[in-house]
């Protein structure tokens, strides 16, 4: 009448044979190269009590003996850490004898209802018990249950067919207290499969073997055939039934419990943290200063640099305040700027107290370090509220320098936005911070003081600022007016409502006001981005004849590119086109050298990457605008990597020109913007008004200015997993990037030439490990990446004839790409085995093809240069 549960015979002892396996390797590897070791032990199981009143309630105990660990793969000799070392040698005299100590399980129809073993133990022997206990726990009819066992609380479902029963675990269900992060972008992140099976033969009515298997895979998104994976197998075998103990009478199993050994408890049956302590690991100062020497500026852009300063980071998150600031304190002013980057990306409490500390944001001299601090907090991988909350404060008190004071706020946006997308919106903090803002918005008078939480909202998207960015585009002057579109251009087109659209039309056709070119662009891309109908395009496209001429060669260059890059809308701008009104030669064949260009730099299996430029002038040949974007894209995700805008304007008094209609009263400028990450940036000058213009002209030397420089965590994942035969397991994958944004704008009124120039250095390192830590044993994978490159955005403008040349060059440099695997197993007492493999490969560089038209103008402008230069004697 057994139908719920396995059952024992009485006075039996059953002997199995009992061994788990773990590896370690890449995802596609072979288990016959893997990293790993082998338990194996015998295994005695006799019943002890039967419930009187309900016989499928019975105490049964387990007891470990003959344990022996060895490596899982053959090897030679002189790679086998194993290699003539008794297990008590590799176990630990204390681990062994408290392995072998018996453990006591109270079955109720097969599921484990108690587990008792002896409270002082070990906690990672315990583990292997929990392990081995879980095993015994299955039920003989199909159907899915939530059951308890060493992983947590987890959904489960068994098949049976006769005397086979198949136990399938869903590990993302396991519920138990859980460590661990992921990193902010989907494209940045790590994804993880994980399945458990077990599969039982039984024989009278008892288990007559198990054979369980666990599987972890770990790979990036970005690069998929990049990862690890842990296999973990159990296999438990009847050897043989012998006469064993006779029962112990009781009603109650506590009673007979007590009576059998009263230092027994009942413990619970799901897995206890275990973490083995590091021996010979160097302190904070002794890692800093075997890295030091790479983290001086100038080093910046290589990988090494990238590599000290991610393992600089996980030193730090294992410090204490007190040791961080003692780093923080005794160091250079070269320095200090790359140990602010990595302290505060380490994102711990006692980093961000150390650093706030260090930081005095009354005293203007440290504005270098404040501001490196600011950055690094925008782009925080797991931004906590106790970050936001600390620089809410901050903004409240006293800040010596307005442009950290900026910096501030265009940051604390961009923590909004992180914390909001991990359901963090009603946080006190968050909501505090979004009042904050917004509030602040509506007061504000200075137009300093509105482009800067104009700003703050760009990074922040918060869709409860839409209607007042709609006030700000529509009815303000130039800058606020401009800053205002752009934010509404980076919402989600879900966002954009029937109201918003209906203003950027309002704008765009200059409805109720005019508004400079580069707002009405704006309007319009965000029209053609957004499902327009068929009306709104065709309203665009009838425009076009009517436009400022450079204007109209870029609203034709920004339909063109819409069409040749196949963008949502294009089906649309076909249909539109069909119509002779709208497409006729008139229209298009428009003069000028504004233009709008799409591309793709990569296309992967994984992940691809697409370049856009857009150049906008204003008709008297000086820039208005140029953009360059460069975004990445997976399946399900995209991300903004980098935007580099440089804007000038009112510069036609320089060459004695006319401005554009509506722009007739705009200051002199030209400033950079920049977004990395999806992250904007304080936006940077490189001169205002009149006479700071021609100062810079008259002094110009063409030096490119610095816009972003600095080390930045990307990819931040740490998993800790619970194997299911005891041992714990963690995933850790780190991605740092080193970059260089520098841009210059040079001008020289004698050759009537503007020259504009954006450099991106980039180094980038990834590193990934994945380790069993078994305590007396690690077996693990490293698995890193390295690239370096640099990507050069060169516009040179000749004005001394209409329409004017221009000639875009956009240039990427051989890279070298580097990749390497290396596999280990390390006893405790220090000995190791390494293997170690990988491939170093120069990517070839590239000059971008943009559209024909520039390559045209290139040949005239280098052609134009050689002759000037032949002539002048």
């Amino acid at each position: 009448g057994h139908t719920t549960g396995p059952s024992l015979n009485n006075d039996k002892l059953y002997k199995f044979a009992y061994s788990a396996e773990v590896y370690v390797d890449s995802v596609k590897a072979s288990l016959q190269r893997s990293a790993g070791y082998r338990f194996s032990s015998g295994v005695d199981v006799n019943l002890l009590w039967r419930n009187p009143e309900n016989d499928d309630d019975q105490l049964i105990k387990i007891t470990i003996r003959d344990v022996q660990v060895e490596t899982v793969n053959e090897r030679p000799a002189d790679k086998n850490i194993f290699k003539g070392k008794s297990t008590e040698k590799i176990v630990g005299k204390q681990y062994l004898e408290a392995l072998q100590r018996p453990i006591v399980v109270e079955l109720a129809r097969g599921k484990v209802k108690s587990f008792y073993s002896y409270e002082n133990e070990p906690a990672f022997t315990q583990n292997i018990k929990r392990g081995l206990a879980s095993l015994f726990q299955l039920q003989l009819h199909s159907g899915s249950a939530s059951e308890v066992d060493i992983s947590g609380k987890c959904d489960t479902t068994y098949s049976v067919r006769q005397d086979q029963v198949t136990k399938i675990k869903v590990l993302d269900s396991c519920e138990r207290e859980k460590h661990g992060f992921t990193s902010h972008s989907p494209i940045l992140d790590v994804s993880s499969k994980s399945t458990s099976a077990t599969t039982y033969m039984l024989e009278d009515s008892f288990i007559k073997s198990a054979k369980a298997e666990e599987n972890y895979v770990f790979f990036l998104n970005s690069r998929r055939k990049t990862g690890s994976k842990i296999v973990s197998k159990q296999r438990l075998e009847l050897k043989s039934v012998q006469a064993g103990p006779g029962l112990v009478a009781g009603k109650q199993a506590a009673g007979v419990i007590k009576t059998l050994d009263s230092s027994y408890v009942a413990l619970s049956l799901v897995a206890e943290p275990v973490k083995s302590e590091c021996k010979k690991c160097p302190s904070l100062s002794e890692h800093w200063q075997s890295i030091r020497e790479h983290m001086y500026p100038e080093k910046l852009s290589n990988a090494e640099a990238v590599r000290s300063f991610l393992s600089f980071i996980q030193n730090i998150r294992k410090a204490t305040k007190e040791e961080i600031l003692q780093i923080i304190r005794s160091e250079n002013k070269e320095l200090l700027p790359q140990i602010v980057d990595a302290v505060t990306s380490a994102q711990t409490p006692a980093a961000l107290e150390a650093v706030l500390d260090f930081l005095d944001f009354k005293d203007a001299s440290t504005s270098l370090l404040q501001e490196r601090f600011l950055y690094a907090c925008g782009f925080a991988s797991h931004p906590s509220e106790m970050l936001l909350k600390s620089l809410t404060d901050k903004f409240k008190g006293d800040i010596a320098n307005e442009e950290i004071r900026e910096t501030v706020v265009i940051v604390i946006g961009a923590l909004i936005r992180k914390l909001c997308e991990r359901e963090g919106c009603k946080l006190p903090a968050v909501m505090e911070a979004k009042r904050l803002i917004l509030n602040r918005l509506e007061k504000a008078k200075k137009d300093d003081n509105i482009k800067m939480y104009l700003l703050a909202l760009k990074n922040a998207l918060l869709p409860e600022a839409i209607p007042l960015l709609l006030k700000y585009a529509e009815s303000e002057e130039g800058p606020i007016s401009n800053l205002a579109a752009t934010t509404l251009q980076r919402y989600d087109p879900s966002f954009l409502t029937k109201e918003v659209k209906e203003t950027m039309n309002r704008i765009y056709h200059q409805n109720r006001k005019v508004h400079e070119k580069t707002v009405r662009t704006t309007a319009a891309a965000i029209i053609l981005n957004s499902d327009p109908s068929y009306m709104e395009v065709k309203n665009i496209l009838l425009s076009i004849g009517e436009l400022p001429l450079e204007m109209s060669k870029y609203m034709l260059s920004m339909i063109q590119d819409i069409l040749h890059f196949e963008m949502p809308s294009s089906k649309t701008v076909r249909r539109v086109l069909k119509d002779m009104r709208a497409h006729n030669y008139d229209r298009f064949s428009k003069m000028g050298s504004s233009s709008a260009y799409s591309g793709y730099i990569t296309r992967g299996p994984d992940v691809s990457s697409t370049y856009s430029l857009d150049i906008l002038y204003s008709g008297s040949g000086i820039l208005r605008r140029s953009n360059l974007n460069i975004r990445i894209f997976d399946r399900n995700a995209e991300l903004h990597a980098s935007q580099v805008v440089i804007e000038a304007q009112g510069l036609e008094s320089i060459i004695a020109a006319t401005p554009d209609e509506g722009e007739e009263n705009l200051d002199s400028f030209a400033g950079m913007s920049a977004i990395l990450f999806d992250v904007q940036l304080r936006p940077v000058k490189f001169f205002q008004g009149y006479g700071d213009l021609m100062s810079k002209m008259l002094s110009a030397t063409g030096d490119s200015m610095n816009v972003v420089k600095g080390l930045i965590l990307l990819t931040d994942y740490s998993q800790e997993i619970q194997l299911q035969f005891g041992p714990s397991a963690s995933a850790e994958f780190l991605g740092g990037l080193a970059i260089d944004i520098s841009g210059g704008m040079e001008f020289s009124l004698w050759y009537r030439e503007s020259k504009t120039n954006v450099k991106n250095r980039v180094a980038t390192f990834l590193s990934g490990n994945t380790e069993v830590d078994s305590f007396f044993v690690k077996a693990g994978m490293e698995t890193t990446l390295e690239v370096e490159t640099s990507l050069d955005f060169i516009s040179t403008v000749q004005f001394s004839q209409y329409p004017f040349l221009v000639c875009m060059q956009m240039d990427r440099v051989g890279s070298p790409f580097r990749h390497y695997v290396t596999k280990y197993e390390r006893l405790a007492s220090g000995r190791r085995y390494t293997a170690r493999g990988g491939k170093a490969v120069l990517l070839a560089g590239n000059e971008y093809p943009l559209h024909q038209e520039n390559s045209n103008m290139c040949k005239q402008v280098f052609g134009t240069k050689s002759e000037s230069s032949s002539n002048w004697f």
